[in-house]
């Protein structure tokens, strides 16, 4: 049976930490920043973690993982 193939853009967006949690970057800071206050655009700085919900779904985007 071949290899399980992992799709690119779960590559690009997920990180799987050493204790298995996901790690993923934080949306709403690309463009259109103008209208978002300083202190929104502050505490979108840095990484979080994939809500548990959507866990089960990451990983079979990432089989290797």
């Amino acid at each position: 049976m071949p290899k399980m193939k992992s799709k690119s853009s779960a590559k690009k967006r997920f990180t799987v930490r050493a204790g298995g949690t996901i790690k993923r970057g934080q949306a709403f800071k690309r463009h259109i920043l103008t209208k978002k206050t300083t202190k929104s655009k502050r505490q979108l700085r840095g990484t979080t973690e994939v809500a548990k919900a959507d866990v089960k779904s990451i990983r079979s985007m990432l089989p290797y993982a």
